[in-house]
């Protein structure tokens, strides 16, 4: 009987066969051989798997004075290095490109063992996804599909209202992480996001020169910062995707320009999405509006399929002269996404890896929906409710005195 791995290097039968059994695939933090151990305190604290495996006693024992360092940090509250799989108790070195800055991450939550889960939920990695890539045919949905998609979707898009309406200055971007997990498992659901490649956290939440991908920390949101919450549910059997990009408190007009452009970037495109459309038009059409406004297209993330994969065929790139392949069909369900920047297009990544910034720490602004190509049209099954929160345009035309009678 293999023996566990406790906090001050023993050995403790008592967790060593739950340990040993959910280490997966996932190598050894220390040497990088298959691990077989996991540190009961690590796993007390609740840190990533793959910052607490260990091969064998021995190679614990060797990493333990420089491994217990990670248990010191208050309620294990760390920086995130290497795609989510390890955590550092000193903040990463970088040629950060704006005043933004990482925070400490909190520990991943959990999700309870009733609910289904995609692939990748145990050890990061979407093998369905990774198998799909080698075939570039898109799938049309069926009837069962599309009414998967549509509950998905609406799931989803309630989710993302309820993390919108956590909004406001002083609340942490992780305390809407904490909202969006709970209300996705209230109702059943996995938050896709949650170890999709390692990611540490059930949501993304982009801030100011984030463009995309920004892990959930203990920053407070400030007046004036504006914040895209990217949300992403999988619901018996499919995922539903969408986000949107909010004000916190009060924001600048070139903030609030930026934003609305980004809307009406993706709106546009939607315009044009029908059977027969080629999806190399996506991007002109997206380009062609952020640049009469002075705006630039993120050319490093593209819209994707979605269904019963968090992320398949098509590739729709937001950003003119692409050479993407295909046109589309009814039946056909993708995202379309644009990210649109104040400055130049190009962008660059924090030490975490995830974190996705503009090149010159301007801003950035997205917005996305889950579409369903109809036989005339377009349907966005992740279609904004009457009981939405209102962006911030919506806002103001609600809050604007009514023009008394003559």
């Amino acid at each position: 009987m293999a023996g566990g791995v406790s906090a001050d290097g023993q050995t403790g039968s008592s967790q060593s066969a739950s340990a040993e059994q959910d280490t997966g695939s996932i190598p050894c933090t220390s040497c990088g051989k298959p691990g077989k151990l996991q540190c009961p305190k690590c796993l007390e604290l609740q840190l990533p798997k793959a910052a607490s495996v260990f091969c064998s006693q021995e190679c614990f024992k060797t990493a333990w004075a420089e491994h217990k360092k990670c248990h010191k940090v208050t309620n294990a509250w760390m920086y995130v290095t290497n795609r989510g799989q390890k955590r550092s108790a000193k903040m990463p070195q970088c040629d950060w490109t704006g005043p933004l800055r990482p925070d400490l991450v909190g520990p991943t939550r959990q999700v309870p063992e009733s609910i289904p889960k995609p692939d990748y939920a145990l050890d990061g990695m979407p093998y369905s996804e990774v198998q799909s890539r080698q075939q570039n045919a898109v799938p049309i949905r069926n009837a069962k599909d599309i009414a998967g998609m549509r509950a998905a979707c609406k799931l989803a898009r309630q989710i993302l209202d309820k993390a919108h309406a956590a909004v406001k200055p002083g609340v942490t971007t992780d305390e809407i992480d904490h909202v969006v997990h709970e209300a996705t498992i209230s109702a059943g659901a996995y938050p896709s996001p949650l170890n999709y490649f390692h990611f540490p956290k059930s949501v993304c939440t982009s801030v100011n020169e984030v463009i995309c991908h920004g892990i959930p920390d203990k920053r407070p949101l400030e007046d004036g910062d504006i914040v895209n919450v990217d949300v992403t549910a999988y619901y018996k059997g499919y995922h539903g995707d969408l986000n949107e990009t909010y004000v916190v408190g009060q924001v600048d007009d070139a903030s609030k320009k930026l934003i609305k452009a980004a809307h009406d970037c993706l709106q546009k495109a939607m315009a044009e999405v029908k059977p027969g459309a080629k999806f190399r038009d996506v991007g002109d059409i997206i380009s062609q509006h952020a640049q009469q406004q002075g705006f630039s297209v993120v050319r490093s993330y593209c819209g994707h399929g979605i269904g019963d994969l968090f992320h398949c065929a098509p590739s729709i790139p937001h950003y003119s002269r692409n050479k993407a392949k295909g046109i589309m069909r009814e039946g056909m369900t993708f995202s379309i996404e644009p990210m649109i920047n104040a400055g130049v297009w190009k962008d660059m990544h924090w030490p975490d890896e995830w974190t996705c910034t503009t090149k010159d720490g301007r801003r950035s602004a997205q917005f996305e929906h889950t579409l369903l190509v109809t036989a005339t049209g377009c349907e966005a099954l992740t279609k904004r409710l009457p009981s939405s929160p209102p962006l911030w345009w919506e806002a103001e035309q609600q809050a604007a005195p009514v023009p008394s009678a003559q």
